[in-house]
């Protein structure tokens, strides 16, 4: 190899390590803006328009002496560890953890979580997560 090619060749390879990077980064950031759903909704179901009706978890709320029991319910069938509801996380109206509940499939058939909370008002929001299908939210006011 000649010296000016071998010169060329370095400077160029030089060149594309500053450059690939940058492009390499752009590209990523454009993925992250395209697919920025954490959870889907009934307003927003993406991808998933068509598993509405079975992975949007619904929220009963009773009310009694300053406690309210919250049940949350997915129409979801747990087909053992092939395709399930994984678990059901209750959040308080900052989004802010209060619990969860996780499903064994082979011993639960109905992903169904009852929680009580003491002197709660305002709205809470159940995820439930499936293990093929993502993250679903859901609110409701106590």
């Amino acid at each position: 190899m000649e010296r000016r090619d071998f010169i060329r060749l370095t400077v160029a390879s030089a060149g594309a390590s500053f450059i690939a990077p940058s492009l390499t980064f752009a590209a990523n950031e454009q993925q992250v803006a395209q697919t920025s759903d954490i959870y889907y909704t009934k307003e927003s179901a993406g991808r998933w328009e068509g598993k509405v009706a079975t992975h949007l978890p619904s929220i009963e709320v009773t009310k009694t002496e300053g406690n309210a029991t919250i049940k949350i319910t997915t129409a979801h069938e747990m087909k053992g560890y092939e395709h399930y509801i994984v678990k059901h996380v209750l959040l308080d109206k900052n989004h802010k953890f209060l619990d969860e509940h996780m499903f064994d499939p082979t011993k639960e058939s109905v992903p169904v979580s009852t929680f009580t909370l003491k002197n709660y008002s305002g709205t809470v929001y159940a995820l439930s997560m499936c293990n093929k299908h993502d993250l679903w939210l859901s609110s409701a006011e106590v």
